[in-house]
């Protein structure tokens, strides 16, 4: 497999997430069969695919949320660090291990301001504890104050520092997403896992977000792994996508190329892969999918996980 190349920072050598024959199976239902894919560091990859496909299954996989039955997945979260395996390792773990991550359903702290939030992920990489903040240790005093500069810092690149001291319950739902992605960056990753950030936000904050995501993995280096139903969204940021169609990998390749297979075409149009080649082929200059003007390219419901199951 050759790596894409964003500006000269991917490289088929340097990769994040390395996922070989994973399988992840819940009672007599198979969530993922046999998938595998490469991330490579400095790139903005996309999972996508109809509703159930897999996706978050993955995410949850990736993360330690769910340990599968088979295959391996090795992450190097950070440049320069050695692959580890991830599979039976704490969500915690895989965190400071250099992932950081969004939820399809918002969980921020609702009785915190913006500020605090941030500083949550912030504070979860530094070595303070209750103890020392209690007895009020210079070296403790310091990281608060380095903390807080940084959450501030964070909450400018997102556009919410007007916001700081504001609770994240009165924040609207699309600064909530953007607040949601300000506490993950406050970890330090070297990756980035964003499950549907564009669910239940408008085009304007679609456009921001866009833009946002670009910032992240241009201006911060840092890789980016998104879940997202809204095609243009995804189209105008990913550098690469893996389709995924009843828990399996469909289909792999530039957007361009993703647009026009007529795998991915069938699996979103609901029709056969014949009558979606035969589709393209009548009509070579029109994307098939593009926008989000498609019923099954419709954002999940938010009540309902990627995976078929009831949200708690």
């Amino acid at each position: 497999m050759t790596a894409v190349t964003v500006g000269s920072e991917a490289h088929e050598s340097d990769i994040v997430f390395d996922v070989e024959h994973v399988t992840l199976r819940f009672g007599g239902v198979t969530s993922l069969n046999d998938v595998s894919l490469r991330m490579y560091r400095g790139e903005i990859l996309a999972i996508i695919g109809p509703n159930g496909a897999g996706k978050t299954s993955l995410f949850n996989s990736l993360t330690g949320v769910y340990t599968p039955q088979e295959g391996s997945i090795m992450l190097s979260g950070r440049a320069g660090d050695p692959p580890q395996s991830v599979l039976g390792k704490k969500t915690h773990v895989v965190n400071h291990l250099g992932v950081g991550r969004t939820f399809q359903n918002i969980r921020l702290f609702p009785a915190l301001t913006a500020l605090e939030n941030v500083q949550v992920g912030i504070e979860a990489r530094q070595r303070s504890g209750p103890i020392s903040a209690m007895l009020g240790l210079p070296w403790q005093r310091r990281e608060q104050r380095e903390s807080t500069h940084f959450a501030y810092q964070l909450l400018g690149e997102v556009g919410l520092a007007p916001k700081a001291n504001e609770l994240a319950a009165s924040l609207p739902y699309g600064e909530q997403r953007r607040l949601e992605i300000a506490r993950a960056l406050g970890t330090n990753p070297g990756v980035l896992l964003l499950d549907e950030p564009a669910a239940g936000t408008n085009p304007v904050e679609k456009r921001e977000l866009a833009q946002l995501i670009q910032r992240v993995n241009t201006d911060r280096l840092v890789s980016v792994l998104l879940i997202e139903h809204d095609m243009k969204l995804v189209m105008s940021v990913a550098h690469r996508i893996v389709v995924l169609n009843f828990g399996e990998k469909i289909a792999e390749g530039a957007p361009a190329a993703i647009q026009r297979d007529p795998a991915v075409i069938a699996a979103y149009l609901g029709t056969s892969a014949e009558e979606a080649a035969a589709q393209a082929a009548a009509a070579p200059d029109v994307q098939l999918i593009e926008g989000t003007t498609e019923a099954p390219l419709e954002a999940t419901p938010e009540d309902t996980r990627d995976d078929g199951e009831v949200n708690p």
